[in-house]
């Protein structure tokens, strides 16, 4: 399957088109104190569907470079639609396909549409949980990360949004364990002195995330939700080419 050639543009990313409707859910339920302290306590009962933010982000990249859909077309049974999503899936994260090569979804207006009638399929379908662990690129966040690597890493990301692709970023804060997170970054805005990026949050499909730049102090934040207190963080970028 050849590759996209540079001159060829991808679709522009929409929120409420081109996401999961579904979660990545969390196994931990978190508590966070004035004084920054974390306490954690186990979801009751398990989640179904976890450890899985970095197969979501992955997949959302594939059906973006890979796929096609036809809103008005026929919808075909859950057979079709599984051998559809599987050739998708067998496709490269980081090359997009020429626009005549894309796999087409007939019956349905994007993926989240896609998500919500086929879910089970969905989550059957695009990986394990091991997924989100056996990644070449999770080697990079035990080396130290420089501030001049965040900087450089902002500079990217912003030229790769201008180009109209969807960066993917890997959050950390190693040796700390406190987030392992992924986002599909999709936008971006001045906000005052600091760059503020739009994501995609495999854990919180419904809205928007915020990822934060500060170029003095050269420092990526994120502000507080359901599992993270807020504050610096680090970022590296992943599936840029077939090596990272």
């Amino acid at each position: 399957m050849p590759p996209a050639p540079a001159s060829v543009l991808l679709p522009r990313f929409e929120f409420e088109r081109d996401t999961f409707a579904f979660a990545n859910e969390l196994v931990w339920e978190y508590e966070f104190g004035a004084d920054g302290t974390m306490r954690a306590r186990r979801r009751q009962p398990p989640p179904a569907y976890a450890h899985r933010c970095f197969v979501l982000a992955r997949a959302v990249r594939q059906f973006l470079y890979h796929a096609r859909f036809e809103a008005n077309a026929p919808r075909p049974d859950e057979a079709e639609d599984r051998a559809r999503v599987r050739q998708v899936m067998r496709r490269s994260p980081c090359v997009p396909c020429v626009p005549e090569a894309r796999v087409v979804f007939p019956g349905y207006a994007g993926l989240r549409e896609l998500s919500r009638v086929r879910g089970a399929l969905l989550k059957a379908e695009c990986g394990g949980a091991w997924r989100s662990y056996v990644l070449r690129s999770h080697w990079r966040m035990v080396f130290p990360i420089s501030r001049r690597h965040q900087a450089a890493t902002a500079q990217a990301l912003t030229a790769r949004l201008r180009g109209g692709g969807i960066p993917v970023v890997h959050l950390v804060c190693f040796p700390r364990l406190t987030i392992f997170l992924v986002l599909v970054l999709f936008d971006r805005r001045e906000s005052g002195t600091r760059m503020e990026f739009l994501a995609y949050d495999p854990n919180h499909p419904e809205a928007p995330a915020a990822l934060s730049y500060d170029p003095a102090a050269r420092t990526f934040s994120m502000p507080a939700n359901r599992y993270w207190p807020g504050g610096a963080l680090n970022v590296i970028e992943i599936y840029r080419s077939r090596w990272f």
